[in-house]
């Protein structure tokens, strides 16, 4: 055990369980001052196997304390993905002595004498800060015999209509049903059939509310639906969003159907929900994902554990030519485990003539302008010595930002891993600002303050120790460059 979180592609700043497999991140509520994080757990492999919600809670987003599983497969199956929220009001009835956590979920079994999958939600509820959880008695609260695919509920009080609001994925679309006492549920409306994207089965909602460029007056709803792997589909599975306006029964979307907007740009977010019950006076809606994709998370070249959740990401809206679009910076909390730094400015790199600095740690934080002169192709590399690199460059003329990882590492566990990720980003006064977090095998990129993003997974055999900065033709500036190490979050 003395080699607990030492192993070869551990992550060293993102939450990883301390064995098995993990999968989508569960029950994510804010509660006496502890945000708990529950997730897809099998603790008897690593694999995908019959579902636990794992469970561990933080004081800060950054440093994580592994607890007890949280639930357990029971008599209605096993415990796939859901939610958590604070019954500040007990409208369950489940609590005497002030408010209590309660976990709104999805039993997964077998319809009887039968290979037909059967998935009903189901309550648990818990006295003593989520450590304990009883079932309900009266298990499961809400089901459907006319949908297979009918998963993940995501519950929230709204206010405006005084009830509780369930977003449930059932197949291709999200349904929503509202309570009053988070046991009795009845139908609101469905939304979804034709509009986004449809290359999956739809999965993992949540639905939440933000302000427009921070004004409290201009509210928008956001409703995330993750998409399920499909071989037809070459990036396999990934998140998208809507924007749109909610009314406590049904979601209305701000674009045309056809408009796809994705969460992320790169192949490693997947699952992501937000969590329940930040005080609204701190008025913060954050974020977090599952990095990995089904297309091969189950072969990744980790052996005493697989999977890791994204860094903890606050989210907002902003206005842009194309529409309100959404924004995710990493929480500010991640300073706790900032060290030291090295500094550089206007720095001028020509064609064929990089520049070269040594990455003076394996967990790295970069922070970099990039100002256009005469050049249409540049960007920055991370490798190692052994011919390993990760390459992100900027084309002017395309107006895309690229992360290829197609030579990141080994990716021998998958023909569908080797990828050059893409976005559309446009250039602000010629510049563009890039946040790059490298962990041991992650690389997260926020590009233009979090207005475009990208999680990536990467399996070097050993880490980065150089950044490149280059020009395919003609010149950049360097306006400023920041290199700082970071911390391991875990126990030394």
């Amino acid at each position: 055990m003395e080699q607990l979180y030492k192993e070869k592609h551990r992550p060293q700043f993102h939450f990883s369980p301390e064995e098995k497999w993990m999968n989508d991140p569960n029950g994510m509520v804010f509660f006496n001052d502890e945000y708990h994080l529950f997730y897809q757990y099998h603790p008897f492999g690593t694999t995908w196997g019959p579902m636990h919600w794992g469970h561990a809670v933080s004081k800060d987003l950054i440093h994580w304390e592994q607890l007890l599983i949280g639930l357990y497969p029971d008599e209605h199956g096993a415990i796939f993905s859901g939610s958590a929220v604070v019954d500040w009001n007990n409208t369950s009835g489940f609590f005497q002595d002030g408010p209590g956590l309660v976990a709104i979920y999805t039993s997964a079994d077998n319809y009887p004498d039968s290979d037909r999958p059967r998935q009903r939600q189901s309550l648990a509820y818990s006295n003593d800060n989520g450590r304990t959880w009883i079932k309900y008695e009266g298990n499961p609260v809400l089901s459907d015999v006319n949908i297979t695919d009918y998963r993940d509920p995501k519950v929230f009080w709204h206010d405006e209509t005084n009830k509780w609001v369930m977003v449930l994925a059932t197949g291709q679309s999200v349904t929503i049903y509202t309570s009053a006492n988070l046991k009795d549920w009845e139908f609101a409306s469905e939304f979804g059939n034709k509009a986004g994207s449809h290359d999956g089965v739809w999965e993992c909602p949540d639905l939440f509310q933000l302000p427009v460029d921070g004004d409290e007056n201009i509210q928008k709803w956001v409703m995330f639906v993750s998409i399920g792997d499909n071989h037809d589909f070459k990036e396999g599975s990934r998140t998208q969003y809507f924007v749109g306006q909610f009314d406590g029964t049904t979601f209305v979307n701000d674009n045309s159907d056809e408009t796809i907007l994705w969460m992320d740009h790169g192949r490693d977010n997947y699952a992501g929900v937000s969590w329940s019950d930040i005080p609204a006076e701190d008025g913060k809606r954050i974020y977090i994902g599952w990095m990995s994709n089904w297309r091969y998370a189950n072969q990744v070249p980790t052996e005493e554990w697989r999977s890791a959740m994204t860094l903890p990401r606050e989210l907002s809206l902003t206005s842009s030519k194309e529409g309100v679009r959404l924004v995710q910076r990493v929480v500010p909390e991640i300073n706790s485990i900032r060290k030291g730094s090295e500094v550089y400015q206007d720095l001028t790199i020509g064609t064929n003539q990089p520049s070269i600095f040594n990455l003076f740690s394996p967990l790295m934080e970069v922070n970099i302008e990039l100002k256009k002169q005469t050049s249409n192709s540049f960007g920055i590399v991370l490798q190692s010595s052994d011919d390993e690199k990760t390459v992100i460059r900027y084309d002017v003329e395309m107006e895309k930002l690229f992360v290829d990882r197609t030579e990141a590492g080994d990716n021998s566990f998958s023909e569908s891993f080797a990828a050059v990720q893409d976005a559309f980003l446009k250039m602000e006064n010629n510049k563009i600002n890039l946040q790059i977090f490298i962990d041991a095998s992650s690389i997260e990129v926020f590009a233009e303050d979090g207005k475009v993003a990208f999680t990536s997974l990467i399996f070097p055999k050993k880490p980065y120790e150089q950044l490149v900065l280059f020009s395919d033709e003609g010149k950049i500036l360097v306006s400023s460059l920041k290199l700082t190490e970071l911390d391991s979050i875990w126990v030394k």
